[in-house]
């Protein structure tokens, strides 16, 4: 336990020595084939926090927690941002561009200039400031933990609210990504401008609607 409180807080040991504020940066719908690539950076102060003992990897959170955590990490941190990147642009430029160039957009929107980067086992070419990519790192950094509550809730809350405009493919469920149900909704509908029709199983898919639609 001793070593895991160590990692948990090892953004404190980067700012101890010198090169903070420390920002975290995580992402949510990397693997998803409709909707955003949401990606957040925050800025967390190297004291402990009680009401974020939880804190850990969004994935490992229930939706519930997520979005009770989410205005803490908010009210708590020097700074936040978070960023959209959508589904047209994934198409455009492909994931891993739309990835990057959304983490380093998410370091220039903090108001608080950072120091140092810890992201989530990710290399960020063109970040101003060092970095380091962390394997694992929503358990190793208490900053990237938040960064991903705060990317996943944010892109959640966008899913569920596209699912009142797009009823018909589920999308507060899944939250845009390939299931069995997803995918048949786009067999039956075809794609809405929201997916990501680069992704073979959405073009497939959408194929197979236009092959099957009646003038």
């Amino acid at each position: 336990m001793r070593k895991l409180k160590q990692l948990r807080t090892f953004e404190v040991y980067l700012d101890k020595a010198g090169f903070g504020p420390v920002a975290g940066v995580d992402e949510a719908g990397r693997g998803s084939c409709a909707g955003p690539i949401t990606i957040a950076a925050c800025i967390l102060p190297p004291k402990p926090i009680a009401e974020l003992a939880d804190l850990t990897d969004s994935k490992k959170l229930s939706e519930r927690k997520r979005e009770q955590l989410f205005p803490i990490i908010q009210q708590h941190a020097l700074a936040w941002s978070i960023v959209h990147i959508s589904a047209a642009d994934i198409d455009t430029f492909g994931l891993q561009h739309a990835n990057i160039s959304g983490m380093r957009r998410a370091v220039a929107q903090l108001e608080v200039i950072p120091g140092y980067v810890l992201t989530d086992a990710m290399k960020v070419p063109g970040l101003v400031q060092p970095h380091l990519p962390l394997i694992g790192g929503d358990y190793t950094a208490r900053c990237i933990a938040a960064a991903s509550v705060l990317a996943k809730h944010s892109r959640d809350t966008l899913m569920i609210d596209l699912d009142e405009q797009y009823p018909q493919y589920g999308f507060a469920k899944h939250k845009g990504y390939g299931t069995k149900i997803h995918l048949d909704a786009v067999r039956r509908h075809g794609a809405s401008p929201y997916h990501r029709y680069s992704y073979a199983n959405v073009a497939s898919a959408h194929a197979h609607w236009l092959s099957h639609d009646e003038p």
